[in-house]
């Protein structure tokens, strides 16, 4: 054995050629000595090469026998495959379903171990007092995880919280908030690998696997496929139909809930990637040491960078992020996807998918959402738009390219190919027609490219004008392609400019025997445009309802006709249904600048102007937010007619209202009975109507119980309103990432137990923030997502819905009820609870943040009713209370009536709507933590009395967790959730436990030093520092809370 010394020091190839193995292959080398700028107190590093250690279950990890000073020199590390990573996991998704850790979960282990090892060794290196520190407090939290009764561990970090300086603080939080992103990624990447093997064991057992290229698992399409087979649900033929016809559209939004910068998630993203490749079996030996050193290099990199948001972003940044996972990620997913369906479709049911089928659609409302952030402008919005056809014209491009290189073929053309290519004028290849056709294709895209800039130079005039530099970016990707006939090109301005040229090609090709080369390159352009279009995603745009009235208001007054906002709602839908089928328009639009309207109203109507302008495939729906009557929707059918929006033009925005209140979802059936009434709305809609459901905004109006039964009801009444006038409803479910904002991580079971004809094929949801990085972040996992949503609206479609009992019913009025009132009791009349909330959560400081453009509040002097739902979450999540996601469950479930109570047990047993809402209520309150919880209020609630209020939520979180189990039978409040319950409270606990110990702590001290006038330049730059520590804690508690986060 060759002894390696200061091994970070040397070079990659010096520690190369050090390193000798034995025949076994396996290396036992001592670590490096630590350096001699080191304090004495630092220990030993871990060997900083070969991670993977064969002592996982069998006794002390690394960690543990440094800690208790224990003689880890003489470990061995192996290098190669895990024998534990290529035994059976016998898991499907995201994890085991066993209640404790097992040997199924060894690989994650022994990747968490290992990033670990790699960052505490850096943090050791760099600063060995901040580095015993946090194996101290993470020997805490193993004690308490280990015992949780004992309540030693926590008062101990508690104590000894108060004694640590800020910047011993901030090492503390910096450190265990990196770890938790590690474990992210490492989790990241066992998902992928239990996927994997849960398909090779599926193969080893012909009798009951079925070839194709997708998973074979309940929630994917190839496994519901053959569940519906083999059960006679539906023949081959229905379901090949389905599946043609279906649309899920998955709709990015800037809902502030992604706490990492993007840089930092590109780097979280490559780490998953690394561990993925450094367990392949046929990597040489020097392979897994580079790709280790790989590692190395990049937690190392991550732990130089400043995690800190230090301004807010600009609505166009956050643009920027949504096309970074376009880009990146899902420009290659998608095509990868359908590709993989398409094979499915042909082996299962016989028959290619059609190549235009699109059952996967994308949306954004980045950049378009102005619902109270003043910081989306009509010219931002502008902006977003052209900047998502700029990149697309180069993505596109850049495609087209590599298919010209590809398609050099020089005879056998159909007669449609040869007019094609007959009709572009002076042809630069003769013979290639193919390439004929692809060259005249990539100059119009050039032109449109050049376009574009010119209109976002006129965008960036009154800017800095380093944003000029964006004509060079431009220059250099066309550099060479410029034609003497530029002006004669038209520009690419709709989806059909391509597709179809592009198809004729495809066609050409199959007919005339090249059936092969149609199916690479072109088919995945051709199902790119089918799924991207020409702007990547079509933007939706979402105002409130009062802007609108605003608007209609000052026209009417001009129009010297009264005051529309007076107007009773019959007189307002009688005049508005008049002028919606009068041809002219309301006022003269050229002369917008000059009319006399406020700023206000001028800002609306520009927003309806500036849409007008842009192309219509630019554009998708326009979402009414707060919308609590018919004539917010007509509102809006007007005005966009004032500017030439119109069915008739091809231009009109479907107007989608959202009703997000309790009163708002119960009054929606009648409002569209009302609109539905009106022969010009009806007119201009052609027989479809799609609408939003709120469901976080809903659910911190009237409680979790509550709101979810009103939006049962509100679409049970609304499908039978729309049935009634044949029109056909989509609806549209803005659901937040958490549980508390209707959030589901259960996916595929969530959309089987939606109430009965809501879905028929069509299902719009909203993605946002950290959901779009843990479902889109890496190509494999993408295309996971997209399979697990297209079989779940696929196999619901065949799927005989469970229609509740009239007694279910009864029972969910009066739960209902009691719930609601027991929720608004304590938010609003409860005089204590505001400022309990204020005190004992970070919702003060979650505006440091910066995580998002608009601001926390709609109105900023409102109290908690003007506070979005998003902040309300998040607050309740970082202590640990989780109180959005169970607050008046307790009561509405508890009952003292036997026969009530064996009712709800049918109902869970019985109903998949109910059991789904029981299993992620018992979920999210598994992961409370009284003790936790409980230290917050000890920190920082004021008065003795508000404390007390402290006492009595946590005495209905009791309550609730006991009407849980009572309703369920069960002694596991998890439920069937328990593999989440289990990767939080058993993995990550011990780490979230001291974040949540210091950021109490944190908060403390920085509202004395907050509150404190004439602070000293020691004070202020202290209070820094403790703001600093308490943003990355927050970051931290956040990442590792993940799906309740």
């Amino acid at each position: 054995q060759v002894i390696m010394k200061n091994v970070y020091s040397a070079s990659i190839l010096t520690a190369s050629l050090a390193l000798i193995l034995t025949t076994d292959g396996t290396l036992a080398a001592p670590p490096a000595p630590g350096s001699s700028s080191s304090s004495s107190s630092a220990k030993p590093r871990r060997h900083p090469l070969l991670p993977w250690t064969t002592n996982l279950f069998g006794g002390a990890t690394a960690r543990n026998t440094a800690t208790e000073g224990g003689d880890d020199e003489h470990q061995t590390f192996v290098l190669g495959q895990d024998e534990e990573a290529t035994e059976s996991l016998e898991v499907s998704i995201p994890l085991s379903q066993s209640s404790s850790l097992s040997k199924n979960d060894a690989p994650l282990m022994r990747d968490i171990q290992m990033v670990t090892d790699i960052l505490s060794d850096l943090v050791q290196h760099e600063n060995p007092q901040v580095h015993d520190l946090c194996e101290e407090f993470l020997g805490y939290g193993q004690q308490r995880a280990a015992d949780p009764s004992d309540e030693t561990p926590l008062q101990t970090m508690i104590q000894r919280a108060k004694s640590l300086s800020a910047s011993e603080c901030l090492g503390i939080c910096r450190y265990i908030s990196t770890a938790l992103c590690l474990l992210n990624s490492a989790e990241v990447q066992h998902r992928l690998r239990a996927i994997k093997q849960h398909e090779k064991e599926r193969q080893q057992h012909p009798e009951s696997w079925y070839p194709g290229p997708l998973y074979h698992m309940e929630d994917s399409v190839k496994g519901s496929i053959h569940a519906l087979l083999d059960s006679k649900q539906a023949t081959p033929e229905e379901i090949y139909d389905k599946l043609c016809t279906q649309s899920v559209e998955l709709v990015l939004t800037a809902h502030p809930t992604e706490v990492n910068r993007k840089s930092v998630l590109r780097k979280y993203r490559k780490i998953t990637e690394l561990l993925s490749h450094l367990e392949r079996s046929d990597l040489l030996e020097y392979e897994k040491l580079v790709g280790t050193f790989d590692l190395q290099r990049i937690i190392s990199s991550l732990w130089g960078m400043d995690e800190i948001r230090r301004t807010k972003p600009t609505p166009q940044k956050e643009a920027a992020g949504g096309l970074a996972i376009l880009e990146t990620v899902l420009w290659f997913a998608v095509p990868n996807y359908l590709r993989k369906l398409d094979a499915q479709c042909l082996q299962s049911l016989g028959k290619r998918l059609p190549l235009e089928a699109c059952p996967i659609k994308f949306a954004s409302w980045i950049g378009g959402d102005r619902d109270g952030n003043p910081n989306v402008t009509p010219q931002v919005t502008r902006e977003v738009v052209l900047h998502q056809r700029l990149r697309a014209a180069r993505l596109y491009m850049q495609d087209l390219t590599e298919l010209e290189s590809q398609l050099a073929i020089s005879s056998r053309f159909s007669p449609r190919m040869l007019d094609l290519a007959d009709s572009i004028p002076h042809p630069v290849h003769k013979r290639e027609l193919y390439r004929r056709v692809i060259s005249h294709l990539r100059k119009r895209l050039v032109k449109t490219a050049k376009d574009i800039e010119a209109q976002l130079e006129k965008v960036y005039l009154a800017k800095e004008p380093e944003h000029i530099m964006l004509q060079s970016k431009i220059q250099n990707i066309v550099a060479g392609q410029k034609d003497d006939d530029d002006e004669n090109l038209e520009l690419v301005t709709k989806k059909e400019d391509l597709m179809g040229p592009l198809l004729v090609m495809h066609d050409s090709l199959v007919e005339t025997g090249f059936e092969l080369v149609a199916d690479g390159l072109l088919s995945d352009i051709i199902r790119r445009l089918a799924v991207f279009g020409i702007t990547l995603v079509p933007l939706d745009i979402r105002e409130e309802s009062t802007k609108h009235t605003e608007a209609v208001d000052a026209i009417t007054r001009w129009l010297g006709i009264g005051s529309y906002s007076e107007w009773n709602e019959e007189a307002r839908v009688n005049w508005l249904s008049s002028e919606l089928s009068n041809r002219r328009p309301l006022f003269p639009s050229e002369s917008l600048e000059t009319m006399d309207f406020d700023d206000t109203v001028k800002k609306t109507l520009e927003t309806f102007r500036t849409a007008s302008q842009l192309e219509p495939e630019a554009l998708g729906a326009y979402v009414i937010s707060q919308c609590q009557t018919a004539s917010d929707v007509l509102a809006v059918m007007l005005l966009q007619k004032q500017f030439g929006m119109s069915p008739v033009n091809g231009n009109m925005m479907r107007v989608v209202p959202l009703f997000e209140t309790l009163d708002d979802l119960t009054n929606a059936p009648e409002r569209l009975q009302t609109l539905f009434s009106v022969p010009a709305y009806v007119g201009a809609i052609k027989g479809k109507q799609e609408v939003m459901v709120g469901y976080s905004d809903s659910a911190k109006d009237a409680g979790r119980l509550a709101a979810c039964w009103a939006q049962y009801l509100s679409q049970e009444r609304m499908v039978e309103v729309a049935q009634k006038f044949g029109i056909e409803l989509c609806f549209f479910h803005g659901k937040g990432g958490t549980v508390g904002r209707g959030g589901n991580p259960a996916l595929y079971r969530a959309i089987l137990s939606h109430p009965p004809n809501t879905i028929n094929g069509r299902f719009r949801v909203t993605e946002q923030g950290e959901m779009i990085t843990q479902n889109y972040g890496s190509t494999q996992i993408a295309e996971h997502t997209l399979d697990i949503y297209t079989a779940a609206v696929m196999r619901e479609a065949f799927t005989k819905s469970v229609q509740p009992k009239e007694e279910w019913r009864r029972q969910m009025d009066r739960m209902s009820l009691i719930s609601c009132q027991d929720y608004r009791h304590l938010v609003r009349e409860e005089p204590r609870f505001v400022p309990y909330f204020r005190q004992a959560t970070p919702e003060l400081e979650l505006s440091s943040l910066n995580i998002g453009s608009r601001p926390s509040k709609r109105n900023p002097k409102g109290g908690i009713e003007s506070l979005r739902a998003i902040p309300w979450t998040f607050a309740w999540t970082q202590t640990r209370t989780h109180l959005s996601a169970w607050l008046g469950v307790g009561a509405g479930l508890s009952t003292k009536d036997e026969a009530d109570l064996e009712t709800l047990h049918e109902m869970y047993t019985s109903w998949p709507w109910f059991r789904e809402l029981i299993d992620l209520i018992a979920m999210i309150v598994s992961k409370t933590d009284f003790s936790v919880a409980k230290n917050y209020d000890d920190q920082l609630v004021l008065s003795e009395d508000t404390k007390r209020l402290g006492e009595e939520v946590r005495g209905k979180l009791v309550e609730t967790r006991q009407a849980i189990l009572e309703v369920t039978k069960s002694t596991n409040v998890a439920g069937v959730h328990v593999a989440l319950q289990r990767a939080s409270n058993k993995i990550r606990s011990p780490w979230i436990d001291p974040l949540n110990v210091i950021q109490a702590e944190l908060l403390r001290r920085f509202r004395a030093l907050d509150n404190k006038d004439g602070l000293t330049p020691e004070e202020e730059e202290e209070k820094q520092t403790l703001q600093d520590a308490l943003i990355i804690s927050i970051n931290g508690i956040a990442t590792g809370m993940r799906n309740s986060g």
